[in-house]
């Protein structure tokens, strides 16, 4: 079974930013990037499933290839999932028009107008994703969700290995997610989050359609191991929720020293009132401290 679609992208689109975040582990075993195309397995509505996206002036043409079929027509809800990872649900345009002229923002805005922030394929992914980088580097954590990939061993008839969905990490011995890299906490966090999506607690993909963030934080938080920053980077990555406050992000900080030219570092709290003036784009500004930081690293 395959559902394909062409997306219309504004004059000021950034496919960069996409592919970038979906390059982060270079041995390419579940994704790969070239300079205008994504490829990606992903376990999606129970079944493996490989989805490509290519960009041309204007344009991006995505399609999904599933080994299988599927209950009903997925094809809305797959247009929908690539606006999502696009960030073209996200109202940025408003944000630059409202904050160009701030004396600090205004100056991200001008170096990365069209700055959009990508969302990955389900929100379970950008959940286990920011549970597995909770205190460790990027490239630890790429290592571990490798590792993890792997430990599932899930593959698509493309070739590539599938990121796993609730139930099959489920399936994985604890001490599996142990050899992975995750430690004790982690592993009993990712097990404890996964059993909730599959019991459908967390009801994740109806969620992505009504986005009940006040309902979708207090359930989370009541997850042993989760707390404010991984809720607010699960909303924003997984949903494309811009108003999360980031301020326990090492790496904003860091931007936002860089922005204010301070001498000494900015602490959480500094930052979250620094953020607080922003809302609704707390977390978009966020982005464009990542996205600065990264352009001189």
């Amino acid at each position: 079974m395959q559902f394909s679609c062409s997306i219309p992208l504004p004059a000021t689109f950034r496919p960069g930013d996409i592919l970038a975040f979906h390059r982060r582990d270079r041995q390419e075993i579940a994704e790969r990037v070239s300079n205008a195309s994504l490829q990606k397995a992903m376990i999606w509505r129970d079944v493996p499933t490989y989805l490509s996206i290519s960009f041309e002036p204007g344009w991006a043409k995505a399609s999904l290839v599933i080994d299988g079929k599927v209950a009903e027509d997925r094809q809305l809800i797959f247009e929908r999932m690539v606006l999502r990872m696009l960030g073209l649900t996200q109202e940025i345009e408003i944000f630059e028009k409202r904050y160009r002229d701030h004396p600090q923002l205004g100056i991200l805005i001008a170096q990365q107008p069209g700055l959009r922030v990508p969302v990955t394929a389900t929100p379970f992914e950008a959940l286990t994703w920011a549970v597995t980088g909770q205190q460790i580097s990027v490239s630890a954590a790429v290592s571990v969700r490798r590792k993890l990939i792997v430990a599932a061993n899930i593959r698509h008839s493309c070739g590539l290995l599938c990121y796993p969905d609730a139930r099959q990490i489920l399936e994985l011995p604890e001490e599996t997610l142990r050899q992975a890299g995750f430690s004790t906490t982690k592993t009993r966090t990712l097990r404890a989050l996964s059993a909730l999506v599959s019991d459908n607690e967390l009801p994740l993909d109806a969620w992505v359609e009504t986005l009940p963030v006040d309902v979708i934080r207090e359930k989370l938080e009541e997850i042993r191991g989760i707390g404010p920053w991984t809720v607010n980077y699960g909303l924003l990555r997984g949903f494309g929720w811009l108003d999360g406050s980031l301020h326990g992000d090492a790496a904003v900080r860091r931007g936002l020293q860089a922005l204010l030219g301070a001498q000494g570092k900015i602490s959480e709290e500094n930052t979250r009132t620094w953020l607080a003036q922003f809302s609704p784009w707390r977390a978009l500004v966020g982005a464009h401290l990542w996205s600065a930081q990264a352009a001189i690293a």
